[in-house]
Formats: structure tokens, C-alpha cells, sequence
């Protein structure tokens, strides 16, 4: 039975496999594919270069008389996004300067510039997430836990106008003892000190009782004579300023009397109220402020309703500066979302590694073993087909016509059915073995194979010389691993001729390759490539031999 497949290509282009060793001296194969450059790969474009003897010129590739080096078969969208990412190398600077005389290869130029471009932008944007994602919306002036210091936190501080003052060395002054006051740190102690309406200069054009009483009078006496509520002035006395403010809590500004909250700023009108006990007619600040103060516990926040109506919002800047007693002690929005970030982001890597952690454990302590372990006792007592069978029409392009493996001997061995395959899959070593005369057993146990590991060593190549070949095949070759066990893979990625070679790198890999006759003529089969349209046809072709060291010559 013979075994056909389709393919577009003429045989003629099929690489022709040598018998000689690798000692023998090679013909020229003519014409090839030099690579000079990586911004392009002009060999996906012509027909490839055969491999070593070949037997009659080969044709031209159906995609080469159709396909030239300036088409360009990508999305037009990123073509037309490359060139603008690129706009600043035009194409008469590429070909004069740069040396890229091609459209393809400027194109390709220009793609690798846009793809360093997203790098930088991503990597941008991650160190903006990192560093300065925090610093936007959460500044140093936003953050609570190193600006505020909580209402009765600390002794021995006092609050004047919202400012945190340090009073252990004030002592006391017209009756006043400042210590014993900041033994609940943090209250606000504004009232005590001499101050006037003329100070306040937001407070000058608002039209309502707030700005216009006098802070010091007869029912709102200030105790503190001579000493005004500012930090130069308080010095005198032994108040020490900080940099810190007096925070509140929302329970703590509830519990207060004549406290409210406006726009995060807490206020004293305490002075107010004690000038005004009664509503004041026609006052609409007024209005709302005794609106606010009925509400039950929770609701003393004024922000809505005075930044809701115009002449009361004209009122905020008044009231912020002349009865500012702090502010409320917690995290902004944007505090929270650039500490929620930061928060998911550590949570996500130390899951990860914790992930990976856990993995390798697991694969070093109970996979590993039975991944690479030696079989045990029970494995290797099991049967299974010899390796020297091949299953029918397996190998029909080699020399074997018997259905049997190359390395089965000159004989071959007997062919399985279906019948007695199924009966080999039920066998152990306690059973008789299918014997045959003419060639090996295609039953063995698996304790004839021994428990030895096999270890396949691949080895990628793409435009890389004999030289470099042969270290690393020297390399592996020389491991301390038993060669019987060792198997060595060498892919050669396309007909390549690497820079300064004469032969393309398979015709390198071939001529370093002692072929083994019993296998044949390689047979080129078809496989789903990476590409589009015909560059997804490809083939691949298998040579199997030995490779030996070449061996050093006496002296």
C-alpha cells in the first residue's frame, strides 16, 4: 500500500541526503541565501536552497514568482499607526542615512520603533502606578496620619485656630492654667485670646452677623490679655507651634456643642451662639446655622447645604477662617484609592509568589519524582509493544518493507494485527512473549530497558556556523550522561545561510551527521506553519545518524 499527500511543491526541492561521512568533501550547491540583516527575512519570499547533492536544479516556489520583498501583507491599521509613531524618520532619511534602501525593511524598522514605543509607554504608566500614581491623589498635604493629630490623643497640646501648640512649658496666665486644659489635648482654646473683626479680611463683604461681631466683647469677653491668637505672639507665653493640625472625629464633632462641619474644616461657634442666643431676623446664615444645630447627632455637616445657594456659599470663607477649629482626621478619596491600589498590586505579586512558592514545593516534594524518578519494580514488570514495531504503513517511505523499525535488524520482524496487539496489552512478565523467528520480539517487558532515564538534548539553530555548531554538540556530547540514553535533536529553522558561511546551516547540520543507512531517505511532510496564506505550508524533513567528536590528529 503506498501512502500519498498532497503537497504544492515539486520534489525537485526536496534536500537529497548524503551517504558519505562527514569527513567527505561537499560540491558547492550554487547560489545562496545570504543573511545579512534580522529586519527582514528575505527567505520566507524565494524558493529555499536545496540541501547538500542536489540531484537536478529546483524550481522556483509558486510564491515566488508572486511575492516580492516590498508586499506588505500586515494590518493596514498598524502600518498606518507605525508611520506615525515614526513620523519623525521619513523615508529619504532611512534610505540616505540609515542605509535601509527597501520599503520592507524601513517598514519593518519602523514597526520595531512603535513596539519600543508601547514598551515605553507601559512601562511609563507602570512606574506612574508605582511612584507618582500616589503622590497625584494622595499629596503630602492630604495625608491625615502625618498632618492631624487627634482631639485628645495627646496631652499636653492645645489647638489655637486649628493649630496644634505645645504647652508643656506655658504654664499659666490670667487665671488660666494651660497645662491643666491640655491634659485633653488637642481642645480648641481660640476664644481665650485677643482678637478682632478687622483680622478676618475673608469676612469683610459678607453682610451677615458672622463677620461683622466683634470677636472680643462684652458677652464674649477674651480672657488672655495683650496676647493675640497668632504663632509670634504665642510664643511669648511658651506656646510652641507644630506643623501639625487638630483633627476630630465625626463622633467626636457630634458630641460637641456649637460644633459643625463644613467642606472637611470643623468650626467653633461657640462665640457666635453665646452672642446670639436668639435667631437673628432676616440673617439667612443665621437661619442655617440653627437649622444645622437642631439636626439630631451625626448631622452637624453644612457642606451641601451651603454650597446649595449662592449667598450662603459667599458666607464659607468667612466662616472657615474666623471660627476654624480643625479638621476632621480621615483619609481623603483619593488617599484611599491610591492606598487601595497599592494595596491590590501587593496583594497580587505576594500572591503570586506565594503561588509559585507553593508550586515548586509541591513539584519538588511529590511531582518531581514521578515525573523524573526511576520506574519502580511494579512499572518495569509490565509488557509492552517493542519498539522495534511499527505500526502498518508507519515507515512505507523507508527501506523497512516489512512494517518494522530500521534498527529491528536485517530480518524485520513480524508484523501485528489487531488481534495480537490486544493481546500484547495484556501480557506480563510472568506470561510468555510472542517470539519470532525472524526478528525480534514485538513483546518485551519494560525490566529489559532498564530503569535508566532517556534525556533528549534539543539544540535550535537558525544562521549559526560549523563552528558554533560543533561546541555545542562537543558540549553535550561530552556530558557524563550514558550516549545509550542520550538523544541529540538539532532543528534547523529554514534553508539559512548565516553571514560569512559558505553552506546553508542544514546543509551544516546534515554534513556533521554520520547517517545511518537503515533509515532511509527523509520524507518531506507537510505542517501548519506560523504565517498567512502560503507561508503557512511548510515541511519538514528528518535525518537520523550519529554524531561523533572529530578526533584530534597525534602529533
Amino acid at each position: 500500500m503506498a501512502l500519498r499527500f498532497q503537497s504544492n511543491h515539486d520534489f525537485t526541492d526536496v534536500p537529497i541526503p548524503t551517504t558519505t561521512t562527514r569527513h567527505a568533501p561537499q560540491q558547492s550547491t550554487g547560489a545562496t541565501i545570504r543573511r545579512a540583516k534580522t529586519l527582514t527575512r528575505p527567505e520566507r519570499q524565494v524558493a529555499p536552497v536545496p540541501l547538500i547533492n542536489p540531484q537536478t536544479a529546483h524550481t522556483s516556489s509558486p510564491t515566488a514568482a508572486t511575492t516580492t520583498p516590498n508586499d506588505y501583507n500586515g494590518s493596514e491599521a498598524w502600518r498606518i499607526f507605525t508611520r506615525v509613531v515614526t513620523f519623525w524618520a521619513p523615508a529619504f532619511l532611512l534610505s540616505s542615512l540609515g542605509g535601509l534602501k527597501d520599503k520592507a525593511t524601513q517598514q519593518a524598522w519602523r514597526e520595531k520603533m512603535t513596539l519600543c514605543f508601547i514598551i515605553m509607554l507601559l512601562c511609563g504608566g507602570l512606574g506612574f502606578i508605582t511612584v507618582g500614581f500616589q503622590a497625584v491623589l494622595c499629596p503630602q498635604t492630604d495625608t491625615a496620619s502625618s498632618q492631624f493629630v487627634r482631639l485628645g490623643e495627646r496631652p499636653g497640646i492645645l489647638g489655637v485656630q486649628g493649630h496644634v501648640y505645645n504647652v508643656s512649658s506655658a504654664g499659666s496666665r490670667d487665671n488660666v492654667d494651660f497645662l491643666a486644659m491640655s491634659s485633653f489635648g488637642g481642645q480648641d482654646v481660640t476664644y481665650l485670646f485677643q482678637r478682632t473683626a478687622s483680622e478676618y479680611t475673608e469676612c469683610a463683604a459678607v453682610p451677615f452677623n458672622i463677620g461683622r461681631d466683634e470677636p472680643c466683647s462684652s458677652t464674649t469677653p477674651c480672657t488672655i490679655t495683650g496676647i493675640h491668637a497668632d504663632a509670634s505672639s504665642l510664643s511669648s507665653i511658651g506656646f510652641q507651634a507644630t506643623e501639625s493640625l487638630v483633627g476630630y472625629s465625626w463622633d467626636q464633632v457630634s458630641a460637641l456643642p456649637n460644633f459643625m462641619v463644613i467642606d472637611g474644616a470643623v468650626l467653633n461657634l461657640g462665640s457666635y451662639f453665646t452672642q446670639h442666643p436668639s435667631a437673628v431676623p432676616g440673617d439667612k446664615v443665621d437661619t442655617a446655622l440653627r437649622a444645622l444645630m437642631q439636626r439630631p447627632n451625626g448631622g452637624k455637616d453644612g457642606t451641601r447645604l451651603f454650597y446649595t445657594k449662592s449667598d450662603l456659599t459667599s458666607a464659607v470663607p468667612c466662616l472657615k477662617q474666623r471660627y476654624y477649629a480643625g479638621n476632621i482626621d480621615k483619609v481623603t478619596p483619593g488617599c484611599f484609592i491610591s492606598q487601595l491600589i497599592l494595596y491590590a498590586g501587593l496583594i497580587v505579586i505576594l500572591s503570586l509568589v506565594f503561588i509559585r512558592f507553593a508550586m515548586a514545593c509541591i513539584f519538588s516534594w511529590f511531582l518531581s519524582e514521578r515525573l523524573a524518578g526511576p520506574p519502580d519494580s511494579k512499572y518495569l514488570a509490565s509488557s509492552a509493544i517493542s519498539p522495534a514495531v511499527m505500526p502498518e504503513g508507519a515507515n512505507v517511505s523507508i527501506d523497512s518493507k516489512h512494517g518494522t523499525a530500521p534498527w529491528a535488524g536485517p530480518g524485520g520482524a513480524k508484523k501485528l494485527t489487531k488481534g495480537n496487539s490486544n493481546k500484547a496489552k495484556t501480557m506480563n512478565s510472568s506470561s510468555s512473549t510472542l517470539v519470532n523467528s525472524d526478528g525480534p520480539q514485538p513483546v518485551m517487558t519494560l525490566s529489559s530497558i532498564g530503569r535508566e532515564l532517556f534525556a533528549v538534548c534539543l539544540v535550535t539553530c537558525y544562521s549559526e556556523g560549523e563552528d558554533s555548531l560543533r561546541t555545542t554538540l562537543d558540549s553535550l556530547s561530552n556530558t557524563t550522561y550514558s550516549d545509550q540514553r542520550k538523544l541529540l535533536f538539532v532543528v534547523a529553522d529554514g534553508m539559512i545561510t548565516g553571514a560569512g558561511e559558505k553552506k546553508s546551516t542544514p546543509d551544516i547540520c546534515v554534513s556533521l551527521l554520520e547517517a545511518d543507512p537503515r533509515f532511509g531517505n527523509p520524507t518531506p511532510m507537510l505542517y501548519g506553519a506560523v504565517g498567512s496564506g502560503a507561508k503557512q505550508q511548510n515541511r519538514a524533513m528528518v535525518y537520523a545518524g550519529h554524531y561523533s567528536e572529530p578526533s584530534i590528529p597525534s602529533m
